[in-house]
């Protein structure tokens, strides 16, 4: 390459260098109008799927309540724990924290041992985990109706929720995965 073309190239490379700041400084800018138009019309609430305790990010839409979703009762013979409290082997919809410790989210549960402070849960996804080890599958349509497929339970390391974060129980786990999840040794389940 000669002197000259040197010279022309050097501009070219500076032009699309100068052209891809300003389209990233365009789009930085428009997204943060956007959300201060956004937070100008609704007030100071954050945005609907959104909570101060998730930092921003986006949760699970709202579980229907009331007609939409069938009514549980405690089980029988559950006389030894206050009503509406969980017990192992039950599934709850509950605010579990996110692994990183960023926020949390509205999602099922499965209850492996409760006290009167809170419980030890696994995680409950709707997200295809059949390629993964620490998952099984876990028949959903028995406590959520409106499901269109089976959903997965974590199997890893258990989570601690406080007795005020769960917010409806779901329903009973299949009795045979039940029996599968209390044989694992790693998991607190009496």
């Amino acid at each position: 390459m000669g002197r000259r073309e040197a010279e022309v190239a050097m501009p070219d490379a500076l032009l699309w260098a100068v052209a891809i700041l300003l389209a990233v400084t365009a789009g930085w800018a428009w997204n943060s109008w956007r959300h201060r138009v956004a937070t100008r019309r609704r007030g100071t609430r954050p945005a609907r799927g959104t909570t101060a305790r998730t930092g921003g990010r986006r949760s699970a839409p709202p579980r229907p309540r009331g007609a939409d979703r069938p009514a549980t009762k405690p089980r029988s013979g559950d006389t030894d724990r206050k009503a509406g409290t969980p017990a192992p082997g039950e599934i709850w919809w509950a605010d579990v924290p996110y692994a990183d410790g960023s926020g949390s989210k509205v999602r099922p549960c499965l209850v492996l041992r409760a006290d009167s402070r809170g419980a030890d849960v696994l995680k409950i996804t709707s997200q295809d985990k059949s390629d993964r080890d620490d998952h099984v599958r876990i028949p959903t349509r028995d406590w959520d109706p409106g499901a269109e497929h089976d959903s997965y339970l974590s199997l890893t390391e258990p989570i601690r929720i406080d007795s005020a974060d769960f917010a409806d129980r779901a329903g009973r786990c299949d009795a045979d995965l039940w029996q599968k999840v209390r044989s694992l040794r790693h998991l607190p389940t009496r």
